[in-house]
């Protein structure tokens, strides 16, 4: 199975490919989606589940959202009802090379990082799709404590996260003011991590005989167990709303 055949059926109990709750995607939404906001994209935007549920409740608001998985944005696109296929249009493609010809009031990009390159090119990607006074919700991991050895085993890199206020200086010395912040709770994470592993053992449990029942459940075992022994309460995430420091309102 390759890596998106693995996170479609990981991510069946959890919608959202984050450690988030749907209640903490919704504030983030409310608090930055403004009631003239009318474009939003999505770099990385996996099954649309952030897009969807901003259009879910703003009938004005249009959408758009970028990923290289094509097999998640057809799934996705068979099940929008007609009022939301109106609105929302998914590209495959590397959010790197997209454009467009207006810019959004709001820019996304949570958990994506390693797909621009590091978080500095990131927030430089989403910077250049903003309309004027336009908002970015970037989401980054951080570390909550210091990586152990049994962390860093599983492939981590510690120098590819810092502390969370570390994070936010760089955010900040980008160029960037944070005017809200989430940092996903521990229960956040492991309703996600359970479910991850959950979802995927138990597709093979229910699939004994399909070619690649026993490659799932080992995978869900490998994962859980790097999870409970390596990263659990190590790595955090953090979603921040962030404005341009030298553009207004």
């Amino acid at each position: 199975m390759n890596r998106q055949e693995i996170s479609a059926i990981a991510h069946t109990d959890h919608p959202i490919a984050n450690p988030l709750s749907l209640g903490s995607v919704d504030q983030l939404l409310d608090r930055a989606l403004r009631p003239d906001d009318r474009r939003v994209l999505d770099l990385g935007c996996g099954n649309a589940s952030w897009l969807i549920r901003a259009l879910s409740t703003r009938p004005l608001l249009v959408a758009d959202g970028v990923d290289t998985d094509t097999a998640t944005l057809a799934r996705t696109r068979r099940s929008l009802d007609a009022g939301l296929a109106d609105r929302l249009t998914l590209h495959d493609g590397d959010a790197r090379d997209f454009r467009a010809a207006q810019g959004y009031d709001l820019v996304l990009s949570v958990g994506s990082v390693h797909a621009f390159g590091g978080r500095e090119a990131t927030l430089d990607a989403l910077a250049k799709h903003l309309a004027p006074g336009g908002r970015v919700l970037f989401g980054d991991g951080f570390w909550e404590r210091e990586p152990n050895k049994a962390t860093l085993d599983l492939g981590f890199v510690a120098a590819d996260h810092d502390t969370l206020a570390d994070t936010v200086d760089a955010v900040v010395a980008a160029g960037w003011t944070p005017i809200y912040g989430h940092v996903s709770t521990q229960q956040e994470w492991d309703d996600y991590e359970w479910s991850w592993s959950g979802s995927l053992a138990r597709w093979a449990l229910e699939h004994p005989d399909h070619p690649d029942g026993a490659e799932a459940l080992a995978t869900a075992q490998a994962h859980r167990t790097g999870w409970l022994r390596g990263y659990r309460g190590v790595l955090g995430l953090v979603t921040l709303l962030l404005q341009r420091t030298d553009q207004a309102a």
